[in-house]
């Protein structure tokens, strides 16, 4: 099976998304700014609508994109997402005013390692969703997920970080010690005490974690 000629089909099924998320996607990627591919996205909200939450926390921000997809997904969900980069910080303010989604989501500047104390007034979090730093996964997930409601899941992106985890040797110095950040960071969860977990191919690669 022809995996690009796969992934054409599924992603040429997905609905039109609203002008300001096309917007927000050409941005993206003019710029190159790391947001969730179409399937991944599709698959995340999803899951959601399944679950319905009624709060989740949203750990990497960016531009806002899939902040935003999760708010009009889930319109009776609060959402706190966090972000530390100034630039991404100010632009996803600006989409989240512009789609009138500011009551909705609450942003949050700094980096998630620091600014736990603020976003524990808001817990507990029905889901997390892990999609910042990824050499940072673990950590992340061990400071929040202290405050995930009793049946809350955690859903992390990139854990298959384009297919490279399962590559056997890669030249670049830089991402071959990402990968293995990764690659570690995917075992620890898959063998996680509290946890079942599950990683889906879809996008780049998603894990869903339960609380046992």
């Amino acid at each position: 099976m022809n995996d690009e000629k796969l992934q054409k089909y599924i992603d040429g099924l997905i609905l039109d998304r609203p002008k300001l998320l096309l917007e927000m996607e050409a941005y993206a990627k003019e710029h190159h700014v790391p947001i969730m591919e179409l399937a991944g996205i599709e698959c995340l909200l999803q899951l959601l609508r399944i679950q319905l939450p009624k709060k989740i926390l949203e750990v990497g921000t960016a531009i806002g994109y899939s902040a935003l997809r999760m708010a009009f997904a889930l319109p009776q969900c609060g959402i706190i997402t966090i972000e530390r980069d100034a630039e991404r910080y100010e632009l996803a303010e600006m989409y989240f005013q512009k789609a009138d989604k500011q009551e909705q989501i609450l942003l949050v500047k700094g980096d998630a390692l620091e600014v736990e104390e603020e976003i524990k007034k808001h817990a507990p979090f029905d889901c997390i969703f892990i999609d910042a730093a990824k050499g940072q996964y673990q950590l992340f997930f061990d400071i929040y997920s202290s405050y995930l409601s009793t049946k809350g899941i955690i859903i992390t992106d990139n854990v298959l970080f384009k297919g490279l985890v399962y590559e056997e040797k890669i030249e670049n110095k830089r991402i071959r010690s990402l990968v293995r950040k990764i690659n570690d960071f995917n075992h620890w969860l898959m063998n996680h005490p509290d946890y079942d977990t599950v990683i889906i191919p879809v996008g780049d690669g998603i894990a869903i974690s339960k609380k046992r």
